[in-house]
């Protein structure tokens, strides 16, 4: 194992005795690693998530059972396997995965705190279907458990996938989407109850079968708020939180919408127009009219559930936490900006793996300003050495200072 030894492991997890929420991610890449930094739970070791070579999992058993804590949420796909990417192919008989996850139950047992668990229903090309859905179905007995909630996630279901059939015959909940699941959990975990108003652009989006989804969108949206044991209400009841849903039809008329909407509530936005990409029609008015900065959240990177989970994860954890909310919308205006500029720009003159050279694509970074800061992309590297995800430091610069005046620290 790199960099750590169990020892140092133990002596991390003793570290910890005061963190009252644990986060276990499906992986490293950066919308399951990425609340590791938002200083709202305690996480394993970075170095114990090794990229596309998967997880160490003694290291990542180690850190479990030397940590305690009032609330888990942990990918199964990660301690049993290594991450979402081991999942599908890693030849591991069933009965070693569900080994490597009993430690969760020795966790619940020794320090009493409550399981919040995830596991994924493999998609289409994975080798290793069959044994992963043995594992779900073997947990069937879990739910039941005091303190245990568990739940699955299905991964890119194409058309005729049978991903949503396999997930919906488990015993207990079931939703589409992965990598936005331990923030949706999260938000379970941190702030159970929230009040969310649901608006789609268009009514008619609720009935159309998102691509990868495989279910009306409607039905998203429902499993969504479930996972995060969240309210739905109206309008007229007053929300928390506003969940507005962009299909990409007419972002003039999605804009008089936020307009009438983000005066009266906090509006998590999800951008639904494109897989992996947002919409920069809509993304120009936001920016020009000033609406961005002003948004409780905003997501645009991946599938359409995963951009539903993660505004509704960050503009719920985020609501009373101003710094908090700039900086996710920070982040999240780097991975519009990724999937729009960054990613084409780097594929078109490339191979992977990534030589260093293609961190060269942060000169393209734009002038991005959010309630009286600059947003400057301080670093920029890419931690699985390919295109389609890159992991940004980026820091906020007060815009009223002289020069040579003070930048606010970095994330």
């Amino acid at each position: 194992m790199r960099g750590l030894s169990l020892l140092g492991l133990l002596l991390w997890g003793l570290s910890l005795a005061q963190a009252s929420i644990l986060y276990l991610p499906l992986d490293d890449r950066p919308p399951n690693w990425g609340p590791c930094a938002w200083e709202r739970v305690a996480c394993p070791p970075r170095e114990v998530y090794r990229g596309p070579e998967g997880a160490d999992l003694a290291a990542l058993r180690a850190w479990l059972l030397a940590s305690p804590g009032e609330k888990l949420v942990a990918s199964l796909d990660a301690l049993a396997y290594g991450g979402l990417l081991q999942s599908r192919h890693l030849a591991l008989p069933a009965e070693d995965a569900l080994a490597w996850l009993a430690p969760l139950l020795a966790w619940r047992v020794r320090y009493g705190g409550e399981l919040l668990l995830f596991g994924v229903v493999p998609r289409w090309d994975a080798t290793q279907r069959q044994r992963n859905l043995a594992v779900l179905e073997a947990l069937a007995s879990w739910p039941g458990l005091p303190g245990v909630y568990l739940e699955a996630v299905w991964d890119d279901a194409l058309r005729n996938s049978p991903a949503p059939r396999e997930a919906r015959a488990l015993p207990y909940p079931s939703r589409p989407g992965a990598d936005e699941a331990g923030q949706v959990l999260l938000l379970r975990a941190l702030r159970p109850g929230l009040k969310v108003a649901v608006v789609y652009e268009d009514e008619a989006l609720a009935e159309r079968v998102t691509p990868y989804e495989g279910i009306p969108l409607r039905d998203t949206v429902m499993g969504l708020l479930q996972s995060a044991l969240a309210q739905r209400v109206s309008l007229e009841e007053g929300p928390d939180l506003v969940l507005y849903v962009y299909g990409g039809r007419n972002p003039r008329k999605a804009t008089h919408d936020l307009l009438r909407l983000m005066p009266r509530f906090p509006v998590a936005l999800a951008d639904l127009s494109r897989v992996n990409r947002g919409d920069p029609g809509l993304m120009a008015y936001l920016v020009g009219l000033g609406l961005y900065p002003r948004l409780a959240s905003y997501a645009s990177w991946g599938t359409p559930a995963n951009n539903l989970g993660s505004a509704l994860a960050q503009g719920g954890l985020f609501l009373k936490d101003p710094e908090g909310r700039l900086r996710r919308l920070a982040e999240a205006y780097f991975a519009y900006w990724w999937g729009e500029v960054g990613r084409p720009w780097v594929r078109a003159r490339f191979p992977e793996p990534l030589p260093v050279e293609a961190q060269e694509v942060a000169a393209l970074w734009p002038y991005l300003e959010l309630e009286g800061y600059r947003v400057d992309l301080e670093d920029l590297r890419f931690p699985w050495e390919r295109s389609f995800e890159a992991e940004a430091r980026l820091g906020l610069t007060t815009l009223s200072l002289e020069f040579g005046g003070r930048a606010r620290p970095t994330w």
